[in-house]
């Protein structure tokens, strides 16, 4: 690629300058989200840094967004034009806390138990970003008139800020969306999504309550004396999350038909609220988080664990309240969208990782006591993947009725807008040939802070982002061939006969207030605390 080939408009030769001359820079702003390693609701400091810096980048920015105190809005106008969304993502895993070295070390100084970046979403979110602002340069540059609006996403890895925005109609009025990930599917190395798109998500939370422990079995009191020990305790509300826990696991297989991939996943956030004496423990808490091909078997998924959570309560002496945490839609492709972006893909060429990542990559296989390899990364990475091939890769293995698969909140964007979901290689280690060997996932995680491992993907991103939303804004007949999609797909757009709408309510309160993992401060000094 070379910023000044003919193939591309003065505009985004403009943008692609824009972002050599500032990968620099971009690398570190990189490395700043990498080393907050927030994780999710609890990205105070990542959320902090975008707002301020695109305040400082001319946007208009509203702050705290649906009532989520880390997700916002920014918006900035060159005039009448379309209006072109994009996001950012920047939580992390609990867990996953790895130091940017060739061997497992969680990040000194801090619990091994803290959060680290995983996809990372701290390249996935400077990657849009970058682009966006390598646009708006470009827009400025040559006088180009349109909204660039640029959201931040907080919490993604419960599928959890965008159902929220587009319950609350933050997505309303978008001419067109950018969605932008890590690639994390061998047969979708450099590429788009075409028709098999994301799956819906949805995830509840069920809180047990043993309010009148005194109550239970009143009849066999313990005669005349009345002190708790010597009285039937109330089962309370550890034994309600237990049994949830274990009927609902016993019960896995009768939930749905054997056929199709499918996931259902538990978080116990509290457990117990009782001291060591003889008092009925007052509080519990389970959370379950579901990926299914479609909507009516996440319905039958619920229905299960509602009425088991109804049982058990019952059965525990307890009171359940069940709220959601996230419902998602099942994804919308656009082909068309996926078309222009991959166009421009192919003329930027796929990312090319230096001698110095590579090198980094073997100094990985020689602390797990591996050969390193000439070419240590995946053989696919420096390729593209034309969508239609990558759509023919998916279908083989899945069956033919399953039109959606794993999940990403980024599907609630295609139902409001037009949206195309991009793909570029991340650093991934190739195993021994003819072994089945797996890396841990450390080696990705340490990878994700090393620039010159990580910065090949997300420069990449940026600059298939900014040259396309310049297309977008220049070549009018090109979005209308993608809203044309969307409408036909949808029955008529937004509200159309075949539209899904927001499965959550309107007036829907972000989940903010749980006992989610976090950071906190006390006399003793920063912790990492785990509810």
């Amino acid at each position: 690629m070379t910023t000044s080939d003919t193939t591309w408009s003065p505009a985004q030769q403009d943008a692609l300058k824009f972002l050599e001359k500032n990968n620099a820079a971009f690398s570190r702003d990189h490395m700043t989200i990498w080393n907050f390693h927030e994780p999710s609701w609890r990205e105070y400091k990542s959320s902090q840094w975008y707002m301020d810096r695109l305040e400082a980048e001319g946007f208009t920015v509203e702050r705290g967004t649906a009532g989520m105190p880390t997700a916002f809005r920014a918006r900035w106008s060159n005039g009448p034009g379309p209006a072109i969304a994009g996001y950012a993502e920047y939580d992390a895993v609990p867990g996953q806390s790895q130091a940017p070295v060739p061997y497992r070390q969680p990040r000194p100084g801090i619990s091994p138990r803290a959060a680290g970046h995983t996809d990372p979403h701290s390249a996935l979110g400077i990657g849009s970003f970058a682009g966006f602002l390598a646009a708006k340069h470009a827009m400025e540059q040559n006088s180009i008139t349109g909204t660039l609006v640029y959201f931040g996403e907080p919490a993604e890895k419960m599928c959890g800020s965008k159902p929220v925005h587009a319950a609350h109609g933050y997505y309303d009025g978008l001419d067109a969306a950018f969605s932008f990930h890590p690639h994390s599917f061998p047969a979708l190395t450099n590429g788009c999504f075409w028709e098999t798109t994301s799956a819906p998500y949805w995830s509840r939370i069920y809180t047990f309550y043993c309010d009148d422990p005194h109550t239970w079995q009143n009849e066999a009191s313990g005669g005349s004396v009345t002190h708790v020990h010597a009285i039937a305790r109330a089962p309370g509300a550890i034994d309600a999350v237990c049994m949830m826990y274990t009927q609902s696991k016993m019960m896995k297989e009768s939930m749905l038909p054997h056929s199709g991939s499918w996931t259902l996943n538990e978080f116990i956030p509290v457990a117990g609220q009782a001291t060591a004496d003889n008092i009925a423990p007052g509080m519990g808490q389970i959370q379950y988080s579901m990926r299914a091909p479609n909507l009516a078997m996440c319905e039958a998924v619920f229905e299960v664990l509602d009425r088991n959570a109804d049982h058990i309560a019952a059965m525990t002496h307890c009171r359940v309240e069940k709220a959601w945490i996230t419902r998602t839609r099942a994804g919308l492709p656009n082909k068309a969208f996926a078309e222009l972006t991959f166009t421009n893909f192919e003329k930027l060429g796929p990312p090319k990782w230096s001698d110095a990542a590579k090198d980094f990559a073997r100094d990985i296989q020689r602390s797990l006591g591996l050969k390193p390899m000439d070419e240590p990364f995946l053989l696919g990475l420096e390729k593209l993947t034309p969508p239609w091939e990558a759509e023919e890769a998916f279908r083989k293995q899945l069956p033919a009725w399953q039109l959606n698969y794993a999940a990403d909140d980024y599907v609630d964007y295609t139902w409001h807008a037009p949206t195309v979901r991009l793909y570029v290689a991340r650093p991934t280690l190739q195993a021994p040939e003819g072994t089945g060997y797996r890396y841990n996932e450390w080696t990705r995680n340490a990878m994700g802070g090393v620039p010159a491992c990580i910065d090949p993907m997300w420069s990449k991103a940026a600059e298939v982002i900014s040259t396309t939303i310049l297309d977008l804004m220049t070549k009018p007949e090109a979005l209308a061939a993608i809203q044309a999609e969307f409408k036909e797909r949808t029955g008529g757009g937004v509200g159309g006969s075949n539209w899904v709408p927001p499965l959550l309510p309107s007036d829907f309160e972000a989940p903010i207030h749980y006992r989610w993992p976090e950071y906190v401060h006390t006399p003793r000094g920063p912790e990492w605390t785990v509810p």
